[in-house]
């Protein structure tokens, strides 16, 4: 979706519902705010080994032996249960088994995980606001890496996979508002941006809109600098952030 056509269909709501800037900022975290592909392929062959041994060893799964390969399959799949059973070739009661597992060895797992670069400085450029993450990785692994950085002050909420229940996962719009009602007390945000790298992440937005009401924008940005294809989603986010730079300039325009 161009931005003029979002421009358009956000300035009609100004103009019902009262002009408004940003109130929050809320993120996704793998593949958004930190590159964890090396990570989250060491954990799923560790879960492999319990529930799925058969997919171990010479029988790998093709999409867990390179970063590009896992790329792929991520980007593709529809969710991580799609990724597990159609990808990986797990059936379905190995993937429920392997779901349960996963806080547990994100927590456990050492493999170091990286902000990408530039993310630091548009959260300090971004300060002023509110920021949340709403996430299917571990909260207490999320706020880890955030403290290691230095930025955990500007975020308000974690919610994690933990924190959700199995049925209200993304894209259902659940834990984006347990995330609002634990930054602020409640849900009467009207203006709410949303960073996720996945199309079940515009999905995402697009459903916490709906939960929000009438009078409230969900603000959809795709984050194409790590490796996922926007063009391709049938879902269309509002705007696409080819480098994280562009970051300043899409979360400029609503402050």
């Amino acid at each position: 979706m161009s931005d003029q056509s979002f421009d358009n269909r956000f300035q009609e709501n100004i103009n019902w519902c009262g002009e408004r800037q940003l109130d929050a900022v809320l993120w996704d975290y793998d593949g958004t705010l930190v590159n964890s592909v090396p990570k989250n392929i060491s954990i799923t062959k560790t879960i492999l080994s319990i529930v799925a041994p058969h997919l171990t060893g010479d029988n790998l799964p093709e999409h867990l032996q390179s970063e590009s390969a896992y790329h792929e399959a991520n980007h593709a799949a529809e969710n991580w249960q799609d990724l597990y059973v159609n990808y990986y070739g797990m059936t379905q009661e190995e993937m429920l088994q392997a779901g349960n597992m996963w806080a547990e060895h994100q927590e456990k797992n050492q493999t170091p995980v990286r902000l990408f670069e530039g993310i630091t400085s548009i959260i300090q450029q971004f300060s002023h606001l509110s920021h949340g993450i709403c996430s299917q990785n571990s909260q207490r692994n999320i706020r880890n890496v955030l403290q290691l950085n230095g930025i955990e002050s500007p975020f308000k909420a974690v919610v994690g996979y933990d924190d959700v229940l199995s049925d209200h996962q993304k894209p259902a719009p659940y834990g984006g508002i347990q995330c609002l009602e634990t930054m602020f007390g409640h849900t009467n945000s009207q203006l709410i941006m949303y960073i996720g790298d996945h199309e079940a992440d515009t999905q995402f937005a697009r459903n916490l809109q709906s939960a929000l009401g009438s009078c409230a924008r969900v603000i959809s940005v795709a984050a194409a600098y790590s490796h996922s294809e926007p063009d391709n989603w049938e879902h269309k986010p509002d705007y696409v952030a080819l480098h994280v730079e562009d970051l300043l300039s899409i979360i400029g325009k609503y402050t």
